[in-house]
């Protein structure tokens, strides 16, 4: 009987028990039931992926301490790709504690995780409404709470910044817990932050700093705070949060750079302060745990140099951290100091070119400024261009007035002041070859001879240099190929290639000796290939000179705003080239340059401009401040008649066609001049001859050598020239038997005897001695690969060249100069001699002459 009531006992229990577990119910059994089985088993669970991902995300994420520190790690889609497997597994286990416990206190925290689980896989969308529910169904407060902080972290995340702080406001009027109101403090800095809002930033991040437990890593935000102080100009208060972050016994890292920061924002006001500073650096390097922290200490010790504006020490510093260097930040910006020093300080813009190079390879282009870094580096670079493009034009010019032996002097002298010292082995580093740089260097400044700095102005130089000379090559003349007299030079000094000569020749068994090229017969030869020898190779340099200069000044005046370098610069540009082309935009910037220091040479410059460049644009907008304006009116103008008179063109209305651009033409030159120009030219192709077409088109490509149309203008003239010499080749060459026109005296001949200045001279001449009232003109051509041509221009008619033929036949046999010559003379109408010059018909005219123009006998 006792055990039938045990027994029945036993059962009521668990069927009370089981009635407990119900997730209907809301008795105390169920309630602690369901609260245990929710929190340790779903959420603790979904808890430990979250932390997991957490985890990951933070050990993904690389500190860089040359910039204020993340206060969160950012996320990263590529790395959510990584951890998608526990994200699903956070969301399953956090679902099961919602759907077979949704009585327990722990659902609300976990419909949270799975709101986590969403943001870390970048599924705002789902993220957003999971919050939003918790914060609309919630039964716990501080649940709510959290979730809008989590929401406000989404919308931030996404860039929704709006109604990130949309959400911010609504917290900042809720009573939060002390928890909550850490992360308000947090949630809020790091969305300020990505904002880069420093003054908020700093602000939140404040008001966070005491409500902090040691789990929340407190030296981290204190160090970031010193970071940002520090950004700003706030040194104390930097320095004040630096010495915090380390007594909260930070990890390693973030102490090390706390202590390094800590002595760069010390108050320097006496020299006892800066030598304690310099004292903590120095302590940080001798400390073996930084050795790999070497290159941040003496990058920061160049910062510290500099800002006591000691910018030899600075200089040295920034250099060993590179020397140092085991990252490639750090780097990157010791190359970037560096440069900003011999930018801005020092003004030594080729050094500096050469560090900015350095700073755009290395810093990653991710880099805050790294635009406006580019941009100065391609300045630089353009800068240095010109720089040395008229430093190696100019010694070139002095170079090719020298003779060989003082150029190969010259060669042998900078080749073994280049040569490396032998290394410890006693092996010397060969190399077959020198930087034309080099070579180039030794004649800079090539303009101011005097100068001590260049080689052949300096004579302890130059006197060291010929005792160097005579020491290996012994005492020679000075004569061309020099090197190949093997008499003028000791046998204990020729090279191994002049000794090779002499030796008998090896059989084909023997193996062949490998024999070193001359370093310098190799240079010289390359040099040489560069020298400009030639009236137009000279003048080819000369051009390269006056358009570096020019371009120079425009970088001086516009890119680096130095105008007492840019003044100096243009002037040296007119005074070496007073032809230049650039003269009238030079004298106009001249005149903007001085008008306010120096107006008197400034009213000098514009009366220049004014008197000798009237037509110029620089000249009108001189006279007229409003003339681009008053330009840019008259060319709105001019394209309005220009599309009505295309339209007359297109409908074959060529006279009003003409009379329109006529019309737009008789307005001021203006930029849009050119366009109406070819136009005209156009409908002159359908109404005159195609000689006169041909012959506008050639006058339009000389007076527009620059515009966009010159180009099409060119097409259209060779297209014409192609076409006409076609249809003649097809029905033979067809002189115009029309005579009334302007004629050409032709002289004819080899272009192998090269008579064009003796023809030129002679005809010149010619026409002072018995025709200088006619004004006549003389030109040369090359006909073709053979024959040039000299010709007498501005004969009116016929029957006036007839005169001038008949007396040149008459005078030749006066003429010394060519009576050695054979050529041939006839005079030619104008049109007939473009048909003769495009078809190189020369016998068919030279008949076409005689037949009508020599007069038969009756």
């Amino acid at each position: 009987m006792k055990f039938i009531i045990l027994y029945i006992l036993l059962a009521l229990s668990a069927a009370l028990l089981l009635m407990g577990c119900s997730s209907e119910s809301n008795s105390f059994t169920s309630k602690a039931f369901h609260n245990t089985t929710a929190h340790y088993n779903g959420y603790y669970y979904a808890l430990e992926e979250i932390t997991k991902i957490e985890g990951t995300i933070q050990k993904n994420h690389k500190d860089d301490y040359n910039r204020v520190l993340r206060l969160f790690p950012p996320l990263d889609s590529t790395l959510a790709k990584s951890y998608d497997k526990e994200i699903q597994e956070a969301i399953k286990m956090a679902s099961i504690a919602i759907q077979r416990h949704p009585k327990s206190k722990w659902v609300d925290d976990s419909y949270i995780l799975v709101g986590k689980g969403r943001l870390y896989s970048f599924d705002w969308g789902n993220a957003i409404q999971t919050f939003k529910y918790v914060n609309t169904k919630g039964a716990d407060i501080n649940a709510r709470h959290q979730a809008l902080l989590w929401l406000a972290r989404t919308f931030t995340e996404h860039g929704e910044y709006n109604n990130a702080e949309a959400t911010f406001d609504f917290l900042q009027k809720e009573k939060l817990s002390k928890t909550n109101l850490k992360n308000f403090y947090l949630q809020k800095a790091h969305h300020y932050q990505l904002r880069e809002d420093d003054d908020k930033f700093v602000k939140n991040l404040t008001e966070a700093a005491p409500l902090l437990k040691k789990k929340d890593k407190p030296g981290r935000v204190y160090f970031i705070l010193g970071q940002v102080y520090q950004k700003l100009g706030f040194e104390a208060e930097a320095y004040n949060f630096f010495r915090k972050c380390i007594e909260t016994n930070p990890e390693y890292e973030v102490d090390f750079y706390a202590r390094l920061y800590m002595a760069q924002v010390a108050e320097i006001s006496k020299s006892k302060n800066i030598a304690n500073a310099r004292k903590s650096f120095k302590k940080l390097l001798k400390d073996s745990k930084n050795k790999e922290f070497k290159d941040k200490i003496y990058y920061e010790m160049g910062v510290f140099e500099r800002k006591q504006d000691n910018i030899t020490e600075a200089i040295e510093n920034y250099k060993l951290a590179l020397r140092e260097g085991n990252n490639k930040q750090i780097d990157g910006e010791a190359y970037l100091r560096l440069g900003e020093i011999y930018y801005d300080t020092l003004k030594n813009y080729e050094t500096a070119k050469l560090y900015y190079d350095s700073t755009v390879s290395t810093l990653n282009k991710d880099y805050e400024d790294y635009p406006a870094i580019k941009s100065r580096q391609e300045i630089l670079a353009e800068f240095v261009q010109h720089l040395k493009t008229i430093e190696w034009q100019d010694s070139l010019l002095v170079l090719a007035k020298l003779d060989s032996a003082a150029l190969m002097a010259q060669i042998q002298i900078a080749l073994e002041s280049k040569k490396e010292p032998e290394t410890k082995s006693g092996k010397k580093k060969k190399r077959n070859r020198i930087d034309i740089g080099q070579v180039s260097s030794s004649f800079n400044s090539a303009t101011s001879i005097e100068g001590t700095d260049w080689y052949f102005g300096n004579p302890s130089a130059l006197a060291l240099g010929q005792q160097e000379f005579r020491r290996i090559w012994g005492s020679i003349p000075l004569e061309d190929n020099w090197r190949r007299s093997s008499r003028a030079v000791p046998m204990a000094q020729r090279t191994n290639t002049i000794a090779l000569e002499n030796q008998p020749q090896q059989t084909s068994e023997a193996p062949e000796e490998t024999v070193e090229a001359d370093p310098v017969l190799s240079e010289y030869n390359r040099i040489a290939k560069e020298l400009p020898k030639t009236p137009e190779q000279i003048e080819e340099a000369l051009e390269k000179i006056e358009d570096a200069y020019f371009l120079l000044g425009d970088i001086y005046y516009f890119k680096l705003l130095e105008k007492h370098n840019a003044i100096a610069t243009y002037e040296k540009l007119l005074s070496r080239f007073p032809e230049t082309g650039y003269r009238p935009e030079v004298l106009y910037k001249l005149y903007l340059m001085h008008k306010d220091a120096q107006p008197e040479k400034a009213e000098r410059y514009a009366q220049e401009l004014k008197d000798n460049f009237p037509e110029s644009m620089f000249a009108k907008i001189l006279i007229n401040p409003d003339y681009l304006l008053a330009s840019s009116q008259v060319v709105e103008k001019q394209k309005v008649l220009y599309r009505e008179a295309y339209l007359k063109f297109e409908a074959r209305q060529f006279e009003e066609a003409l009379t329109l651009l006529n019309k737009a033409l008789s307005e001021e030159k203006t930029s849009f001049t050119p366009n109406l120009q070819l136009l005209k030219i156009l409908v002159i192709g359908k109404i005159e001859s195609i000689a006169q077409y041909q012959y506008s088109l050639d006058e339009f490509i000389k007076n527009n050598p620059e515009t966009e149309v010159t180009d099409y203008a060119k097409k259209l003239l060779a297209t014409s020239r192609d076409f006409e010499l076609k249809r003649e080749k097809e029905k033979g060459i067809q002189y115009i038997r029309s005579f009334d026109e302007p004629h050409y005296f032709v002289l004819v001949y080899k272009t192998e005897a090269k008579i064009e200045d003796i023809t030129s001279k002679t005809l010149d001449g010619f026409n002072q001695t018995f025709f200088k009232e006619q004004g006549l003109k003389v030109s040369n051509l090359i006909l073709n690969e053979s024959l040039s041509i000299t010709f007498v221009s501005d004969l009116s008619r016929m029957n006036p060249a007839l005169e001038y033929y008949r007396t040149f036949t008459e005078k030749q046999p006066s003429l010394n100069a060519l009576k050695n010559h054979k050529f041939n003379t006839f005079v030619i109408t104008k049109n007939n001699f473009d048909i003769f010059y495009r078809t190189k018909g020369l016998d068919e005219y030279l008949q076409f002459f005689e037949k009508n123009y020599i007069p038969k006998n009756p």
